[in-house]
């Protein structure tokens, strides 16, 4: 006898598993990723009182959400606050925040600042808004911090943010500076964490999905987009896709920082280098390494050797 095929009900309750099982280990990969950054970086300590930048964006509500889960769970104690700058864009619909943060239940912060108006009226018609935005918002939030008592400001960054920072600043600004995990803040009175720094964009456009955030769209001023960081983000996104391990490798490397074999006379003492007539671990046997090797593959396969009866 054959077995008889499963019905629609029975296929769909299998597929709504399925999607339960995929959620679940989503929401256990976040807390392990943003835990292991806490932990790697100490960023958050006993008696901390976090302030979460909230912005209504998808990076910024899990940050928030995993930052309660954890909290619940950690060793330590340490308190959260969640804050929203309202820079008065037109449109902006400043009733969603307050009203999901109160269904949270959590303590929380409006900062009303026409920062929108002071940027529009300095910067010409056309030209990105983003840095002189980002500059005025910062002095904000930093003033707010001291007023809170906030110890910790939690910034949304994630893996993405940080190298498409690192290769902005290396094709565009000449220097190897990424977006670090842990800081002081320009003023030298905060410290700046990005709990997110482990944890890939996709990660959060599929968590925000699954939690169903009230996403505030981010193109409210009318500002252009950065098309510099659109291009570097489409450029990783090619690698991801026709070189898997790329990008993790290239997200592993700004850890791996060996200054001996940069070029950096501050970072490292070339001048006062000395034959010391002792083996060095990091010495040149790090160009025995072949990190392009084939295997046996040998040279001349790769690239032709030119013979004399090329003549």
């Amino acid at each position: 006898m054959t077995a008889a095929p499963e019905t629609d009900a029975a296929l769909s309750f299998k597929q709504n598993e399925k999607i339960v099982y995929e959620n679940n280990k989503l929401h256990k990969r976040l807390c392990r990723q943003v835990g292991q950054a806490i932990g790697d970086f100490n960023m958050i300590e006993d008696g901390d009182k976090v302030m979460v930048c909230l912005s209504g964006g998808k990076d910024s509500y899990a940050l928030l959400d995993i930052l309660m889960t954890l909290r619940e769970r950690a060793p330590i104690k340490f308190d959260i606050i969640a804050v929203n700058l309202d820079q008065k864009q037109p449109n902006f619909p400043d009733h969603i925040l307050p009203a999901y943060l109160k269904q949270l239940d959590i303590p929380f912060h409006i900062e009303n600042q026409d920062t929108y108006s002071i940027v529009k009226r300095l910067i010409p018609e056309g030209k990105t808004t983003c840095s002189l935005c980002s500059r005025l918002r910062r002095g904000i939030l930093y003033r707010v911090a001291d007023e809170l008592g906030a110890t910790k400001i939690a910034l949304g960054h994630h893996r993405d943010d940080i190298m498409e920072t690192f290769f902005l600043n290396m094709f565009f600004g000449a220097k190897i500076k990424g977006m670090p995990p842990k800081l002081q803040s320009d003023d030298g009175k905060h410290i700046v964490i990005r709990p997110l720094a482990y944890v890939k964009e996709a990660d959060t456009e599929r968590y925000a999905q699954v939690k169903n955030f009230p996403i505030i769209p981010c193109d409210l001023c009318g500002s252009q987009e950065n098309l510099q960081r659109k291009q570097i983000k489409g450029m990783l996104r090619e690698w991801e896709k026709k070189f898997p391990g790329r990008v993790d490798n290239i997200f592993s490397s700004l850890s791996t920082v060996v200054p001996s074999h940069l070029m950096d006379k501050d970072l490292f003492g070339f001048a006062d280098l000395k034959a010391t007539g002792e083996a060095m671990a990091n010495g040149d046997i790090a160009f025995d390494e072949e990190p392009c090797s084939t295997g046996s593959t040998s040279i001349s396969s790769i690239i032709p050797l030119r013979s004399d009866s090329d003549d």
